[in-house]
């Protein structure tokens, strides 16, 4: 048999149409009395909705969430933690409100607790991230991880198409590199490939019919098989690469992992055989890294790193920050090699 090592995660999640609704008893299970609702400024009048729901056991809604998780914007948070006595968080979001929830329960290990609205599988891990200096840490501590996750395709729905194709492929790609992660398992590459095969169904489902609970619902079930796998694996290159340009040039999250990821498949594909032909299986294609471009093609994501703001003159200052403290990879990391990967990328090229 295959010697491996599997650490399950704790934590309680919750699945349905109309889910939300239990959140009273869920946080009863908690203990959590006071909570603070955590939410970006556009996600500011669903945070009131669900602080309507709850009454009194809300404290107050900080609605300053950032993308990359900001530095002084986690310390804001905190202080309106602290301030308002809360006992516990409640992030209704993406990955930024989700990721912020995490910078204050690594800090004073407040309880979280998190509605996703988006796919990036950050609620199943127990992975944090901070911005300082155009710098952007990430850490791992089981105290971030999310206590109680909802599901709700309902509260969910009102996503944008826009939004949601750059959101589902960022989360095929912690399935992608959890397939051929350092300390990955067995368990891990089942949830894996079946996360890829679930979000590449529903995601052109959803897409085309913005409205459709099931495709959603769908959506949110691969969304956390990806973050399982994410939470329980490594990261190499291609969140590497993602964090360098989110965190030191501004590029927005999810479609910089959703233009990245065919061409570090291709990049990764000559050391990893078998893990993109679970990759293909699992699109339904011959070749992982076209399958994967093309998928982006059909949910109507940027196709390039010029679309999202990436300067051409700053591809060979990216290539080096990648390179210089790089994550473990299957392929190994030459900065020049990465460099052509950053250009194809950013002229959107197909890769082969």
């Amino acid at each position: 048999m295959r010697a491996f090592v599997h650490e399950a995660l704790p934590g309680r999640v919750v699945f349905g149409e109309g889910s939300v609704a239990c959140l009273p008893e869920e946080l009863d299970r908690l203990g959590v009395r006071r909570a603070l609702v955590l939410s970006t400024p556009g996600r500011r009048v669903l945070a009131a909705e669900l602080a309507a729901r709850l009454g009194a056991r809300v404290v107050g809604i900080f609605d300053g969430a950032m993308v990359h998780v900001p530095a002084e914007v986690a310390e804001r948070a905190r202080r309106a933690a602290a301030e308002a006595r809360a006992d516990g968080c409640l992030a209704i979001g993406g990955g930024s409100t989700i990721g912020l929830g995490k910078a204050i329960a690594l800090d004073p290990g407040l309880p979280l607790a998190a509605i996703p609205t988006t796919f990036s599988g950050s609620e199943a891990t127990p992975i944090y991230g901070v911005t300082e200096g155009g710098i952007k840490r990430t850490g791992r501590h089981v105290r971030v991880l999310p206590r109680l996750i909802i599901y709700d395709p309902v509260v969910a729905r009102s996503l944008p198409a826009t939004v949601a194709g750059p959101s589902g492929l960022n989360a095929i790609a912690h399935c992608v590199e959890a397939l051929y992660a350092r300390d990955g398992s067995p368990v891990v590459s089942l949830l894996a490939e079946e996360g890829i095969r679930v979000l590449a169904a529903a995601l052109p489902r959803l897409v085309a019919d913005q409205d459709g609970l099931e495709a959603m619902g769908d959506a949110l079930y691969g969304a956390w098989l990806a973050g399982a796998c994410l939470g329980a694996a490594g990261m190499a290159l291609h969140h590497k690469l993602c964090h360098t340009l989110g965190g030191s040039f501004g590029l927005p999250h999810a479609e910089t992992h959703a233009v990245l990821l065919p061409h570090v498949a291709a990049y990764n594909a000559p050391a990893t055989p078998e893990t993109m032909a679970r990759v293909a299986r699992a699109l339904g294609a011959a070749d992982a890294a076209g399958a994967l471009f093309d998928l982006g093609r059909a949910l109507g994501v940027p196709a390039s790193l010029a679309e999202i703001g990436m300067p051409a003159a700053a591809l060979e200052r990216a290539s080096r920050l990648a390179t210089e403290s790089p994550y473990w990879n299957p392929r190994p990391v030459d900065r020049e090699a990465v460099l052509a990967l950053l250009a194809d990328a950013h002229a959107g090229r197909r890769p082969t």
